[in-house]
């Protein structure tokens, strides 16, 4: 099997992770009681701890382990709106293409087996729309972050469309969990931060591209009948 030693690597990886029991660290009630010592700890060394959170991000999205949604929040409670969404968001995007390229050149079997049947639908959207069928996979926060990842691997979407698309995609959401960890002492639980307005502002923004292609696409076709 090609990249056996890389497949022994990564499902160690996440073998220890469960055993570990280290999700217990990516739960909201562990940031809340982590928090300000997380805070003095980035205030002392500032790079470090940038960097410490972005290689865990990364790690975590590549393996498609649980905590993407609270080591979001963590770069607003720790760090602040400014710096916390492009750590987040860099993250994120970067932790995306490794779990892409995974379900594209290691794990392509597992991944067609345990979702092949909701490929057919991907497929077709993609080669009928490219670009801005993934962004509104990334805007519309019913899908879940490591499920597009998995699914766009199987496709024939170029890295560099699946790197862009993803990051200027997430960038809404994003910036809504780390502004909500900016005020990290009033959320009781992840689910609330997504309210319905909230939601309907996020799915506005994935209708608009397919508005604004068919905007453009009637202006083509009156263009052209006047010929």
């Amino acid at each position: 099997m090609k990249h056996w030693w890389l497949l022994i690597l990564l499902v160690l990886l996440a073998g220890l992770f469960f055993a570990l029991d280290l999700e217990r660290f990516l739960s909201l009630d562990s940031l809340k009681g982590s928090r300000d010592e997380l805070q003095r700890a980035y205030e002392a060394q500032p790079l470090r701890m940038i960097g410490f959170y972005m290689a865990t991000y990364i790690l975590i999205a590549a393996l498609s382990l649980p905590g993407s949604a609270v080591m979001t929040l963590a770069g607003g409670a720790v760090f602040g709106l400014w710096v916390g969404v492009p750590a987040a968001l860099f993250s994120a995007s970067i932790g995306a293409i490794l779990a892409f390229w995974l379900a594209r050149y290691v794990f392509r079997d597992a991944v067609q087996r345990r979702f092949g049947d909701r490929m057919e639908v991907v497929n077709a959207g993609i080669a009928r729309d490219g670009a801005i069928y993934l962004l509104t996979l990334r805007l519309v926060p019913l899908f879940p972050f490591f499920i597009i990842n998995l699914l766009m691997g199987l496709t024939a979407i170029s890295t560099v469309t699946f790197f862009w698309t993803s990051l200027f995609g997430m960038l809404a959401g994003t910036m809504v969990y780390v502004n909500a960890g900016t005020q990290l002492a009033t959320i009781t639980r992840i689910s609330d931060i997504l309210s319905p307005a909230v939601i309907g502002s996020l799915v506005l923004l994935a209708i608009f591209p397919w508005i604004a292609r068919g905007i453009v696409g009637l202006a083509r076709r009156k263009r052209t009948g006047r010929r």
